[in-house]
C-alpha cells in the first residue's frame, strides 16, 4: 500500500534500523481474532464445543484466540448466542491489562463499537456497574447491540461528552478505560482508508481531544483509582508525550509498570524525551507480534478526594408490576424482588449502586426486561441472552447442526408441537432468543435487525 510520505519519514526517524522490518509487515496477513465470553462459559467448556480448527492463543489475552481467514465465526450460531466477540488481537490488550475486580464501578469512555466494553463486563462477572459511553449517536447503536448480545446485565450505555459525564459523576469510578480517538497510524495495515483521515486531521487535532478527555477522567475517578489510556497510533505526541504532559500536571498520578508478553515492547520515553517511568507503558508493533499497532499505559491516582456522585435512588421491585411479575413467574426463575424501573412502558433492571442518570443522554439504562403493553408483558430479546438456560422454565434446545437453528436465526416460522406459550430457543444449551408456540407452530420472535442473512 502507499503510505503518506510524511508518515514514512517520521517512522524512519523513530525506528531507525527497525524501519525495513516494520515496512515489511505490510506484506504479512491481517490477523483475525475472537475472544470467548466468560460470562456464558469458561475456557474448558469452550474447548469442548469449539467448532473452529485454526484457533491459536493470543499471548496477552487468556480468552483471546487467532483464527484463520477461511473460518467464518461471524456466521456461526455460537456468535448469535454471544459466546464470543470478534476482535482484532492487539485491540484485546487494553481490556486485558486494566485490573478489574467484580463490584468495580467502571467507565469505558470511548466505547463504540463495544469490543473493550464486552471484555470489561465479562471480567466483572455481573457485579458492579459498567458505564459504556460514546459520543457518536450512530456508533453507539453497535455498542449497545454487542453488549446485549454478550448478555451484559450490569451495563448502562450513554452517549455524552466526557465533560458532561464529569459534571454529573465526579469521583464515581474505580477504573476508567480511555481508548482515545487518535491518528490511527497503527491501523494503516488493517484499513488503508485510515491514511486519508491521518492526512486530513493530523496528530495535533487528536492530541487536543486526548488532553481534554484525560482531564475529565481525573474528575470522574475515585481516590486511588486507575486509568488505562490506550491508542492505536505510533505517534509519540499522542502516546508517551501525552502521558508525560499529564503526569507533570497531575503529580498525584503515577505510571503502573506493565509486563510485556508475546512480542509486546516497552514504552519509548526516548522518542520524545518523556519521563523514564514511561518505559512501563507498552507498545504493540506489527513487526514484533501478530497484530496491529497499539499503545497502552496504566495510571494510578495516589490518594485524592472522595466524590459526591448521587446514586440512582430508590427503585421499585418486579413485584410492583403485576403484568410483568405474572410473565416472569410463569416462564423464569427470576426473583420478584429484582430492582427495576419503568420508562415509557419499558421495564429495566438497574445495577445496584448505579449513578443518578438525570440529565445524561442514556441509550440503555440497564437490562431491558421487556415492555408493558395493554395490560400484558412482552419480554425483550435481550432478556433471553442475559441469563443461562437454567433460568428459564420452558426451553427448546437444538443441536448446532440442526437445520432448525439456521431457520430460527433467519426469522422463519417453524412447525413444532408444543403447548401454547413462550419458549427460549437454545443452541447446545446456550440461549438465542424467544419463540411463541401457538397452533402447532413456533412464531419467531428473533429481532429482524439481528437476523442471519
Amino acid at each position: 500500500m502507499k503510505l503518506p510520505v510524511a508518515f514514512e519519514e517520521k517512522m524512519k526517524k523513530l525506528l531507525k534500523e527497525e524501519y525495513p522490518d516494520y515496512l515489511a509487515s505490510y506484506k504479512l496477513p491481517k490477523y483475525q481474532g475472537l475472544r470467548i465470553n466468560t460470562l456464558k462459559l469458561n475456557l474448558d467448556q469452550w474447548h469442548q464445543i469449539n467448532p473452529f480448527n485454526s484457533l491459536k492463543q493470543v499471548p496477552w489475552c487468556q480468552e483471546g484466540f487467532y483464527y484463520d481467514a477461511y473460518e467464518k465465526p461471524g456466521k456461526h450460531p455460537y456468535y448469535f448466542a454471544g459466546l464470543y466477540y470478534i476482535q482484532e488481537p492487539s485491540a484485546m490488550s487494553p481490556g486485558a491489562y486494566l485490573p478489574i475486580s467484580p463490584g468495580d464501578c467502571v467507565l469505558d469512555m470511548c466505547a463504540a463499537p463495544g469490543g473493550k466494553s464486552t471484555q470489561l463486563v465479562a471480567r466483572m462477572q455481573q457485579a458492579g456497574v459498567l458505564v459504556s459511553n460514546d459520543i457518536s449517536a450512530s456508533r453507539v447503536k453497535a455498542l449497545l447491540k454487542n453488549l446485549e448480545n454478550f448478555g451484559a446485565r450490569q451495563c448502562i450505555v450513554t452517549s455524552e461528552t466526557s465533560e458532561k459525564l464529569a459534571s454529573k459523576w465526579p469521583g464515581y469510578f474505580d477504573k476508567i478505560l480511555i481508548d482515545a480517538p487518535c491518528s490511527g497510524e497503527g491501523m494503516f495495515r488493517k484499513n488503508e482508508s485510515a491514511t486519508k483521515s491521518w492526512e486530513a486531521y493530523g496528530v495535533q487535532h487528536c492530541a487536543n481531544l486526548q488532553r481534554m478527555i484525560l482531564e475529565d477522567a481525573v474528575t470522574l475517578l475515585k481516590p486511588n483509582g486507575m486509568i488505562l489510556y490506550s491508542t492505536c497510533t505510533f505517534s509519540p505526541e499522542e502516546n508517551e508525550g501525552m502521558i508525560d504532559e499529564f503526569l507533570k500536571k497531575h503529580p498525584d498520578f503515577k505510571v503502573v509498570p506493565l509486563t510485556p508478553v508475546g512480542g509486546i515492547q516497552k514504552g519509548r520515553p526516548d522518542f520524545i524525551n518523556a519521563v523514564p517511568e514511561l518505559d512501563g507503558a507498552l507498545r504493540l508493533w506489527p513487526h514484533h507480534l501478530e497484530g496491529e499497532g497499539h499503545f497502552v499505559c496504566l495510571l494510578q491516582r495516589e490518594g485524592g478526594e472522595a466524590g459526591t456522585t448521587p446514586s440512582y435512588g430508590k427503585q421499585k421491585r418486579l413485584k410492583d408490576y403485576p403484568e410483568a411479575l405474572s410473565f416472569i413467574q410463569q416462564y423464569t426463575y427470576l426473583s420478584e424482588d429484582l430492582p427495576v424501573t419503568e420508562i415509557s412502558g419499558k421495564l429495566y433492571s438497574i445495577p445496584e449502586n448505579a449513578p443518578d442518570l438525570k440529565g445524561v443522554r442514556v441509550i440503555r439504562g440497564g437490562l431491558l426486561l421487556g415492555e408493558l403493553k395493554n395490560k400484558r408483558f412482552e419480554p425483550s430479546h435481550v432478556l433471553a441472552l442475559a441469563y443461562p438456560k437454567e433460568m428459564f422454565k420452558q426451553t427448546i434446545d437444538w443441536s448446532v447442526n440442526d437445520e432448525a437453528i439456521g431457520r430460527y436465526l433467519k426469522g422463519e416460522t417453524i412447525l413444532c408441537e408444543k403447548p401454547k406459550g413462550y419458549y427460549v430457543v437454545c443452541v447446545d444449551g446456550y440461549p438465542l432468543g424467544w419463540v411463541k408456540a401457538q397452533n402447532s407452530i413456533l412464531k419467531n420472535q428473533y429481532p429482524p435487525s439481528w437476523r442471519l442473512c
